[in-house]
């Protein structure tokens, strides 16, 4: 039997037609979102010891979806692995350009509205290309619990204090786990409000995480006052859900420097990394 697929997108490649003259056993692995266009071409052998080679078959077209919540549960597994202590922190942040600050204050009424999500992180990720939310920080320096001062997005720094975006009111996601073939795996979590459009776009497709009990950020109360936690040895990349107002926060310039190298917009996965990856589609 013959095989020939050819896969339109993400990377152009196209399998070139195998002789295989023999029943083909096993499976195929296939990348999610991906197109895919399939045509069989059979080979029965002849006493005489030739083949009786068939004309291909008709062309199937298909396109595979998303990562289910149950591929998505493998990353978040992987990601535990990892993710190492729990370190306090007390504000959400998110760096950018002064010159964006100052279009949400001109344009916006001050209030940062949620975009539509792009498409860094796994491929097969549900929310790319899907979720609109607002992205923030949170991780802070281990020697001083602070934010550090260097960032790849931009010199001005809008810091919000933890419980305005996360609180008992707020359901929490988990999305996605990646490399960007750098040692620094990086980690999305999804905050959106109980009942928000958001929210129920999450519950539908995204494992949800206990607030006061996971390996990535945890809200808890201790002593009559909620606490913040962070994992400390993964990057984490919060998408929150809803319209944010300057009004709640605070802005400043950082003295740090912009790592360019650093950005996660649009990065590609690296798809070689052990650490992060996943076997779907058998």
């Amino acid at each position: 039997m013959w095989l020939f697929l050819l896969q339109d997108v993400p990377t152009k490649l196209v399998a070139k037609a195998v002789a295989l003259p023999m029943t083909v056993r096993g499976h195929w692995f296939l990348s999610p979102r991906t197109e895919y266009s399939v045509a069989v071409q059979t080979a029965v052998k002849q006493s005489d010891g030739e083949y009786l080679v068939s004309g291909w078959s008709e062309t199937v077209e298909f396109c595979t979806g998303d990562y289910a919540k149950e591929h998505l549960a493998q990353l978040q597994e992987k990601a535990e692995l990892i993710a190492g202590r729990m370190l306090r922190f007390s504000v959400f942040y998110r760096n950018h350009t002064k010159e964006y600050f100052q279009h949400v204050r001109m344009h916006c009424g001050s209030v940062m509205k949620p975009y539509l999500k792009d498409n860094s992180g796994s491929h097969g990720s549900p929310t790319s290309g899907m979720l609109h939310g607002i992205f923030f920080s949170c991780n802070t320096e281990f020697n001083t619990g602070q934010p550090p001062q260097d960032s790849p997005y931009g010199r001005y720094r809008f810091q919000i204090p933890a419980q305005r975006l996360f609180n008992p009111n707020t359901n929490l996601y988990f999305a996605d786990f990646y490399c960007m073939y750098t040692a620094y795996h990086y980690v999305i979590l999804v905050l959106a409000p109980k009942g928000s459009p958001g929210d129920h776009f999450c519950r539908e497709r995204l494992p949800q995480l206990d607030i006061s009990c996971n390996k990535f950020l945890t809200c808890s109360m201790e002593d009559g006052e909620l606490v913040y936690q962070h994992a400390q040895d993964v990057i984490l990349e919060i998408i929150y859900t809803e319209p944010v107002d300057l009004s709640l926060g605070v802005l400043g310039e950082i003295c740090g420097h912009q790592l360019m190298s650093l950005s996660t917009a649009d990065a590609k996965k690296d798809p070689s990394c052990k650490t992060c990856n996943i076997s779907v589609g058998r």
